[in-house]
């Protein structure tokens, strides 16, 4: 193939799991329930966070953020695997692919930084409780909320765009979605600059956060172990317990797709380990955090009891 024809591709036929077709309709339900569970557990919560006058806390405000971008997140990939699944022609085109890309990353890097602030917020609750108050007011929290997701767009867009002008020998994506590892696996030739591009922001993104998170939980469970009341240390550990399970959960995929040897694993698995950190983690989100919150569980008693089909249930 010539120079010219390189870049001319407007679609990309999505491989997905298609080497598999016994197993493609139970991943198509898989994926559905998934998805649809996705959307009503994390719209839910960030229902109950706005109307709910006592879930106005820095942390619901962070979590509120972290429900939106797992749906955002899910939405950008998932539909468009639940199609192919059913059809023949398993193509995207070529913007869609690029708008896929790069909510994809966005998405995942402001979680990556999101969570780090969360971390940050419970160190300030535990560890200093009088002057969190002060330190965590609503204009320092919209602040680091928005900072987030800034990081998190300007690092998708850089890392989009420098994907996206590489020169591609195929259309054929070993993938479920628009990935950007598996879209580069096309390029004609490596890419020093879109390489270098990668590991930066990786690292900033995964190793770094990840860091602040560890230093945050060694002060708090320094604090918690000092708490001489059992019910004060149960409390404490309740409370970070939600966010620790989340970052274990995200952080060990994320670090499994974007810091390993490109060979040290098979396309297959990297698309199980993708459909896992793409479906599975943001639906079990609002359920870990909901699962030990008595103020989540009785904010969402109060928001279904005013809906009358629950009124009348309860009645009864």
């Amino acid at each position: 193939m010539q120079g010219e024809n390189l870049t001319v591709w407007s679609f990309f036929f999505l491989e997905g799991f298609s080497r598999y077709p016994t197993l493609e309709i139970a991943l198509f339900v898989f994926s559905l329930v998934m998805f649809l569970i996705t959307l009503l557990g994390n719209s839910t919560l960030i229902l109950i966070t706005v109307l709910d006058a006592r879930l106005q806390s820095p942390m619901y405000l962070f979590l509120g953020n972290l429900s939106f971008m797992d749906i955002c997140y899910t939405s950008a990939s998932i539909p468009t695997l639940l199609v192919n699944v059913l059809s023949s022609q398993k193509t995207i085109m070529f913007s869609g692919c690029a708008v896929q890309m790069y909510l994809s990353l966005a998405m995942g890097s402001t979680e990556c930084v999101l969570l780090a602030v969360m971390a940050y917020d419970r160190y300030l609750a535990i560890c200093n409780p009088l002057r969190y108050p002060i330190l965590m007011n609503r204009r320092v929290c919209v602040q680091m909320a928005a900072a987030s997701w800034v990081t998190g767009c300007l690092t998708a867009l850089l890392e989009t765009s420098f994907a996206l002008r590489v020169p591609l020998c195929g259309n054929l994506i070993d993938h479920f979605t628009c990935e950007i590892l598996a879209v580069l696996k096309l390029a004609c030739a490596e890419s020093l600059l879109v390489d270098m591009v990668m590991l930066v922001v990786s690292v900033l993104l995964l190793p770094i956060p990840m860091l602040l998170i560890c230093i945050s939980y060694v002060f708090i469970l320094s604090t918690i172990l000092r708490i001489s009341t059992a019910e004060g240390r149960s409390k404490a550990f309740s409370t970070c317990g939600a966010h620790l399970t989340v970052v274990i959960l995200y952080y060990g995929a994320a670090l499994s797709m974007y810091l390993k040897p490109s060979s040290s694993s098979s396309q297959e698995v990297d698309k199980v380990i993708s459909l896992l950190y793409g479906v599975l983690t943001p639906m079990l989100n609002p359920i870990i955090y909901s699962l030990r919150n008595k103020e989540v569980k009785a904010a969402m008693r109060k928001v279904l009891g005013q809906i009358p089909l629950f009124r009348t249930h309860e009645s009864l």
